[in-house]
């Protein structure tokens, strides 16, 4: 392990310590994140509840054996169960709050899996289970940071694990202020992003918002014979299907009118790399226009994620009298997700075919985010990112939405906000098969070691 309080740290003397003592602590984290894996710890399923609160309990012993001088784990009403531990700042340096979250998402069909997805599993370098990168990865970099430092960090650090990030972090606002005094910090690192290789570590700097709703329509009272009435009666599944098409133009472009569309002087993604990590079946082509990097890091996108309706095995010759779908809009850096939600609502008002009723029922929303990552904890990061991944770092975007972000933003002012990650594009998050590169958990774990050696006054 390392001696902590290093004075006036230098990256260049330092690195070799560190890789070694960094080393040495991540067969134990790589132990540890596996048996956080085992733990099915899916908050947006209540079948799930009892595993989130053992998942956390977990986090929360772990923190104990790494040198935290306390620990609680902490939840708002109705919320998920967060911890939130501490190591005091040595004299004089300033605090580090380390974010990541033990919530996983649904599996998406333990069948579709190599290896069953809570069973982690190795198979080329790299570990697969569901939240190895997404973001159980995340807690045991920062955990075996500290053990790295033998539990005396050179600075002060608030290791913040949140238990609901997955469902939208409902609660984390409450959270907050309830335990304001207990996160405030003077950096922020949030561990729940992503590189663009394995070798390449990022700062990611922007990140689409997101809202969601329920759209219904209505056509009928009851459902209707489809041959005695089908051609001058319209069936409600049809109609929905029709309003659904309105949100893409001919290009595959966002048809709502009033969104912010941006635009980013990155260079383009090679692509057919990015339809081989993203899987697109030959033939199928790109939707939108401008760079790849520009359409998923600056303009908005719309999915139907999901339609009630009769499985086709179970499907009669009827009319339906009503349908349903819901919506997800990410949206622009830039935009506001109350303003984005107004759009949405009147393009589907504005579309509804057939005088067909229209009920829209806003869901979830979360805040766009961006950043100048210009100062000096930023200068910190590009130092010692650099020195543990043997590149330089690169500013990125990212196309999904961590809506706390901005939350921590407002809510902690004055504090530099880092967004980092030991994810890469083949990690698939949220889908099947996820998975860790395990070099790169070691190159991310020196990486932050190195950060609080620089962050020191």
């Amino acid at each position: 392990m390392v001696a902590s309080h290093v004075a006036s740290p230098l990256v260049s003397d330092l690195r070799e310590t560190l890789k070694n003592a960094t080393a040495a602590v991540l067969p134990g984290a790589r132990a540890d994140l596996e048996r956080l894996v085992r733990i099915p710890s899916i908050w947006a399923d209540p079948a799930h509840a009892e595993d989130t609160h053992r998942s956390a309990e977990t986090v929360a012993e772990l923190a104990r054996t790494a040198g935290a001088t306390s620990v609680r784990t902490v939840a708002a009403d109705g919320g998920a169960p967060a911890v939130i531990a501490h190591w005091p700042a040595p004299q004089g340096q300033p605090t580090v709050l380390l974010y990541a979250h033990h919530d996983v998402q649904p599996t998406g069909g333990d069948q579709h899996w190599t290896s069953p997805p809570f069973q982690p599993t190795e198979r080329d370098g790299r570990l697969y289970g569901r939240g190895a990168a997404d973001d159980k990865a995340g807690v045991m970099t920062h955990l075996a940071v500290l053990r790295a430092y033998d539990g005396r960090p050179p600075v002060g650090v608030t290791l913040f694990i949140e238990g609901e990030e997955e469902s939208g972090s409902p609660t984390l606002t409450a959270l907050l202020a309830q335990h304001h005094d207990l996160l405030t910090a003077d950096v922020i690192v949030i561990a729940d992003a992503a590189n663009p290789a394995v070798d390449v570590p990022a700062l990611t700097t922007s990140l689409r918002g997101l809202v969601d709703c329920t759209v219904e329509v209505a056509m009928l009272q009851r459902p209707v014979h489809s041959g005695m009435s089908g051609g001058p009666i319209g069936d409600a599944l049809t109609a929905l299907c029709r309003l659904m098409t309105s949100l893409h133009d001919d290009e595959g472009e966002v048809a709502v009118p009033g969104l912010v569309h941006g635009s980013v002087a990155t260079p383009d993604t090679d692509e057919a790399t990015f339809r081989a990590d993203a899987g697109l079946l030959d033939g199928v082509e790109l939707l939108g226009c401008g760079s790849i990097p520009e359409r998923i890091w600056h303009k908005p996108a719309a999915a139907v994620l999901g339609i009630d309706a009769p499985r086709v095995g179970e499907a009669s010759n009827v009319l339906l009298p009503r349908a349903r779908a819901m919506v997800s809009l990410r949206i622009a850096p830039g935009d506001d997700p109350v303003a984005a939600q107004r759009a949405l609502t009147a393009h589907l008002e504005a579309n509804v075919p057939w005088g067909a009723r229209l009920t829209v029922t806003p869901g979830a929303g979360g805040a766009p985010f961006s950043l100048q990552a210009v100062g000096s904890p930023y200068d910190a990061a590009r130092r010692a990112f650099a020195a543990a991944y043997g590149n330089d770092v690169v500013e990125t975007g990212m196309g999904g939405s961590i809506p706390f972000i901005a939350e921590f933003a407002r809510t902690f002012p004055g504090a530099a906000v880092l967004v980092t990650g030991v994810g890469d594009p083949a990690s698939r998050w949220h889908g099947i098969d996820e998975s860790l590169h395990l070099e790169m958990f070691g190159r991310g774990v020196l990486a932050e070691a190195l950060l609080l050696a620089e962050l020191t006054r």
